[in-house]
């Protein structure tokens, strides 16, 4: 019984996280994908979701890392209750392989394929509809946020000289 309630409960946790996975996935391409002229008319109308937009595009390196971090937490998290699942009822190496293999086709498909496509082919709608959300996650993990920005942006800065990893979307 208690193993049932162990693999529902991660199978469920796996689909929450995959959701999330989904969403900073699709967000991502959505934002970067619009032009900031576009952004501008749209906050200048006064629709308030426009205007968020605007304000996290106007940091484009911090928007970039809030949503590299939200999806990295969340894809860890996927693989960790995975492995939990998978392992208790393989040996170690096979476990391994079986882990491996289930949790790159789910977040492959489900949390960055299929939403990159539908975050590209919706950019507009679903940038505005993201914003505010993105904004609350900016601000919840904040501090981890500014931590692997810094840690980020040293490091690349020793070996590139260069620290805008957000500048290929923009060009």
């Amino acid at each position: 019984m208690s193993s049932l309630i162990v693999a529902v409960g991660g199978g469920l946790a796996v689909i929450l996280l995959l959701g999330l996975s989904a969403f900073f996935s699709s967000s991502e391409i959505a934002v970067f994908s619009l032009q900031k002229d576009w952004i501008a008319q749209q906050a200048a109308t006064g629709d308030r979701r426009a205007q968020v937009l605007q304000e996290l595009y106007d940091n484009p390196h911090r928007l970039l890392v809030t949503l590299l971090v939200g999806n990295n937490i969340v894809n860890i998290a996927i693989s960790s209750i995975i492995t939990v699942l998978i392992a208790s009822s393989l040996s170690p190496g096979p476990a391994v392989v079986a882990t491996t293999v289930v949790t790159s086709v789910l977040i492959l498909i489900f949390g960055e394929i299929v939403p990159k496509a539908f975050g590209l082919g919706n950019a507009q709608a679903w940038a505005l509809t993201v914003a505010s959300p993105v904004r609350i996650v900016e601000r919840v993990l904040s501090p981890l946020i500014t931590l692997f920005d810094g840690i980020a942006g040293r490091i690349t800065a020793l070996i590139t000289g260069e620290t805008g990893i957000e500048k290929p979307y923009l060009e």
